[in-house]
């Protein structure tokens, strides 16, 4: 089941950018202090480090990713889940011509 909305937040409203603004996100907080970010990335290819270890939620469009240590990129569309370890780097890309890959970060 997909995330559609998310009710009695905290949110900020200074949006992350990263990678020239291929990546955009907000972070926001739960009542019961999760916190977590709402975010777009536009067609590119990326690489991405994490602090926390973190699930990304597909909400809209898909991407490939791919987990350091990896060989294979493997598909994430609408509904699907992957998890990257803390302290790790993972490729993330959105086909040139491809809707913006869309997610929910749940830092874990």
């Amino acid at each position: 089941m997909t995330t559609e909305k998310i009710d009695n937040v905290s949110l900020t409203t200074q949006a992350n950018v990263y990678f020239d603004g291929k990546c955009v996100s907000h972070g926001f907080t739960l009542a019961d202090g999760t916190k977590k970010s709402v975010g777009v990335i536009l067609p590119a290819t990326l690489t991405f480090s994490t602090g926390a270890a973190e699930i990304m939620e597909c909400v809209g469009g898909a991407c490939e990713y791919k987990l350091a240590g990896t060989d294979s990129w493997v598909k994430s569309s609408i509904g699907e889940k992957f998890s990257v370890p803390a302290n790790a780097k993972f490729d993330i890309r959105v086909a040139p011509g491809c809707e913006a890959y869309h997610y929910i970060c749940h830092y874990a």
